[in-house]
């Protein structure tokens, strides 16, 4: 599961509001980190038994190389904190494990609970038909508490877009059904927060802080030997 913000029609699945949730996830991360060991065990068990059901394809936004031992694919918003968060401890582990892991980003914007999250993603999107979804990637987050249409257009003229193309294909939310997708994937596969990962093809609990993904990787390049 992700480890900071909650899908809100996964809350009211459980007739609780998004408050609530995100108090007991709070409260369970202090008593995590007080030494609740036995807690954190039965959770990442429960977690166990998600896996990623739509594997890595050509459309896939991708950094690393197709061959790496270890693939993580992560379900993000780009108006989540917690992912701005992990997206630099994302580059670390790139890195730090140079040649031995890939990464894989996938839309899963929380749209009732961060309103300029699905428009990112959608402008995400637009850039990459151009070639530059990393680029956009890197710079949404940065910018993360100014994502207005207005200064999301700036953006992309920041990166030298095509801007007719780029306006025309926003416009009639050409890119719409692809996020669409992928929020269907994550959902299936469990996720109901962001950021969500996998390590290859298994979901990982990040709930307790994201030191847990170097862990998983080292764990699987041991194991891949």
């Amino acid at each position: 599961m992700g480890c900071g913000c909650i899908d809100r029609k996964f809350a009211q699945y459980w007739g609780l509001p998004v408050n609530t949730i995100v108090s007991l996830v709070r409260r369970n991360n202090s008593v995590a980190m007080s030494g609740g060991s036995e807690e954190k065990e039965s959770k990442m068990s429960q977690h166990q038994a998600f896996r990623l059901v739509e594997p890595v394809g050509r459309t896939d936004h991708v950094r690393g190389p197709e061959h790496a031992p270890v693939t993580i694919v992560e379900y993000g918003d780009f108006e989540c904190p917690h992912c701005k968060q992990a997206a630099g401890a994302v580059k670390l582990l790139l890195a730090r494990f140079e040649e031995r892991v890939r990464f894989v980003f996938r839309h899963f914007p929380l749209e009732e609970v961060h309103p300029h999250a699905l428009r990112a993603a959608e402008v995400a999107e637009c850039a990459s038909g151009q070639g530059k979804f990393w680029q956009m990637h890197d710079l949404l987050f940065e910018k993360q508490n100014h994502l207005k249409l207005a200064q999301l257009r700036e953006y992309a003229q920041s990166l030298d877009l095509d801007m007719a193309r780029f306006t025309a294909e926003l416009d009639d939310e050409i890119y719409l059904q692809r996020v669409r997708e992928h929020q269907q994937s994550g959902l299936a596969s469990g996720v109901r927060a962001t950021p969500a990962f996998f390590i290859n093809g298994r979901i990982l609990d990040v709930s307790y802080g994201l030191a847990v993904l170097a862990e998983a990787v080292e764990a699987e390049l041991r194991s891949s030997r």
